[in-house]
């Protein structure tokens, strides 16, 4: 009898989601929760405590919650950074994020939240034309066309078509803008440091720096001399953590992983978030121009997905590749 050949069947592993489908993931998180964290902002101005005071606090206690944390889980490895990328670490913190933090709650506290959300998330048309044009990025046509389904996505999930945008507080549009150019920045400049450090050293100094051009300019603290009480630390407590540590952290994250351009447009599923958070929680009707706007945006981050190549230029990539000629054994 001849024998019978044995073959050998590999079994079935499923694989382990690549970098950039954690990016993905990453990047709405930090949508979700910055979608529900801007109304528990808005809600905190009234009489005593004031935008600039929330962007005092939101700084300030993110730096102690990640600081504690390094120093908590032992890494305090991510304190570590170049002398040289100080005055850059201090224009992204002292500059960019104390800007982005002020000109937005400025924004929504003169306008809707959703107009204020509208023309934040003109960024993502920023930072495409920026990559394209100064880091020659290639303007791919999925990309080009996730750019538009966001941006028109968002239009319609913000009921731009009802706002009466240029009838508002011209104040508040100024503020809006202002904090949309003020995140592309801050996005295309944290792109470039994570090129050498990891998304959490980028954001902690980001934050401190940022707290302390916070403080300078508006010392003393209002917040203090007011005295909050156990409610208003509640929802301060609530835009430290949720507002701030959690999407900016999951956000760079993302860029890290995907890169600026990609990044951005992702994040663009915030007011989605927002307004089905306010259909699951607070009872609100989702329209049929919301939906069809959801849709869109929904439609861009698939699209980004599919079209989706390894990149050579992510910052995780070039780390990795940097450790790995550090040290090649």
């Amino acid at each position: 009898m001849l024998p019978v050949p044995v073959v050998y069947v590999e079994p079935m592993v499923p694989s382990k989601p690549s970098a950039a489908v954690w990016g993905y993931l990453a990047v709405l998180g930090a949508a979700l929760a910055w979608a529900t964290s801007a109304s528990m902002g808005k809600s905190l101005f009234g009489g005593r405590i004031s935008p600039l005071d929330v962007t005092q606090v939101r700084c300030l206690g993110a730096a102690l919650v990640l600081g504690l944390a390094f120093l908590a889980t032992g890494r305090a490895r991510l304190f570590v950074v170049r002398g040289r990328d100080l005055p850059v670490l201090i224009l992204l913190g002292a500059g960019l994020m104390a800007w982005v933090q002020l000109s937005y709650f400025q924004a929504i506290a003169h306008l809707q939240v959703a107009a204020a959300i509208l023309l934040q998330y003109t960024s993502p048309l920023l930072v495409f034309a920026f990559a394209v044009l100064w880091w020659k990025e290639r303007p791919t046509a999925p990309k080009l066309v996730a750019l538009a389904l966001a941006l028109s996505g968002v239009f319609l999930v913000c009921g731009g078509h009802d706002l009466a945008l240029l009838a508002q507080s011209r104040t508040g549009i100024l503020w809006g803008l202002g904090s949309a150019v003020g995140f592309a920045a801050y996005t295309l400049l944290g792109e470039k440091l994570m090129q050498r450090y990891a998304p959490l050293t980028v954001l902690f100094y980001a934050v401190a720096f940022g707290a302390i051009t916070c403080h300078l300019v508006g010392w003393p603290p209002g917040w203090i001399a007011d005295r909050p009480g156990g409610d208003e630390w509640a929802r301060l407590g609530f835009v430290v953590v949720v507002g701030t540590v959690l999407p900016f952290g999951l956000y760079y994250v993302g860029i890290s992983r995907l890169r600026a351009s990609r990044a951005n447009i992702v994040a663009s599923s915030e007011p989605i978030m927002a307004a089905v958070v306010a259909f699951l929680f607070l009872g609100e009707t989702l329209t049929l121009p919301q939906l069809g706007g959801g849709a869109g945006v929904i439609a861009a981050v698939v699209l980004l997905g599919l079209g989706h190549e390894p990149d050579d230029l992510a910052p995780d990539r070039i780390r990795v590749d940097a450790r790995a000629r550090r040290d090649p054994g």
